[in-house]
């Protein structure tokens, strides 16, 4: 089915303890992105900026897509993660984009079969997964990458997730994104920053005879680690200080493809609706070794 939005670029416990923002701005939040600087170049008139707060704290932001129920990218800090997974953590919502009165609570969906119709109109619910069989509810901050229990279970709202093909997610996804977190455990020093998020068909889920979630077209993935081990191994040592990689959500074709961060950045431009000055990460990801020799110059010269 064809939905009725077109998009822009894509890039997608209790309420006492989970709380969130929404604005116009990362402002709150900056310190997620590289260089405290949020990619460039996405174009659209229903973006909401959102610093998700777990237990009092900021831990990573989303940029989402209110008209088709859908994040478009999310931005963390990986560090050092044993790969394991929350189980306890109830599904969540982003009251804010219900009405701009309402609290900074991040709530838990309702247990109930019946969703307020309030919460359907802003965001993605559980209910528009439950006919979906061939796709599977794919975190952009997956879990997996966060080390602390909070970190982890801060992931589970559905405002950080995107409907993905489910042979994609098991033989594909979730096994690149495993590569990806033993590579930066190895030979990333200190921390990452990471940008997960899609390319969006005009192709909806629908639920009953409505126009529901836009659906992927590729998920894809970026890395910034301005401090590295330079003695790496060869395979991965021109990975560093930033690379990416996506993938097709498609039943075929899905294998995750991985490109250095401009041949990305230039994909993405060859598939969206986009600027054409689309970068990812501030100044593409300067290591920390050059930017000490760009001081130093800097000194010398003056």
């Amino acid at each position: 089915m064809f939905g009725p939005c077109l998009l822009p670029f894509s890039l997608l416990l209790a309420s006492r303890l989970v709380s969130a923002s929404v604005s116009n701005s990362f402002r709150d939040c900056s310190h997620f992105f590289y260089m405290q600087t949020p990619p460039v170049g996405i174009r659209g008139a229903s973006l909401r900026r959102i610093c998700q707060r777990y237990a009092d704290k900021l831990r990573y932001t989303t940029l989402y897509d209110s008209s088709c129920r859908l994040p478009l990218y999310s931005a963390y800090i990986f560090k050092k993660s044993d790969g394991t997974r929350r189980m306890d953590t109830p599904w969540m919502y982003e009251p804010q984009l219900v009405s701009d009165d309402e609290s900074g609570n991040m709530r838990a969906l309702p247990l109930t079969e019946d969703t307020p119709p309030l919460i359907e109109d802003s965001q993605a619910v559980l209910e528009d997964y439950t006919d979906a069989i061939e796709y599977r509810r794919c975190p952009l901050n997956p879990d997996l990458h966060q080390a602390e229990p909070d970190d982890k279970s801060s992931t589970y709202t559905l405002t950080n997730v995107v409907p993905v093909i489910t042979d994609l997610m098991d033989t594909s996804w979730k096994p690149y994104l495993d590569i990806i977190r033993r590579r930066l455990n190895n030979f990333c020093h200190g921390k990452a920053f990471m940008v997960t998020g899609v390319t969006v068909s005009r192709v909806t889920i629908r639920r009953g005879n409505k126009d529901r979630l836009a659906i992927p077209k590729h998920l894809w993935l970026a890395y910034c680690c301005p401090r590295f081990d330079h003695n790496s191994p060869y395979e991965v040592r021109f990975m560093f200080p930033t690379y990416g990689g996506y993938a097709l959500n498609e039943k075929t074709g899905h294998s995750v493809v991985e490109v250095p961060l401009k041949t990305l950045e230039t994909f993405l431009k060859s598939q969206t609706d986009t600027d054409n000055d689309l970068t990812i990460f501030y100044k593409g990801c300067v290591s920390e070794s050059n930017l000490k020799k760009r001081r130093e110059l800097t000194s010398v010269s003056i």
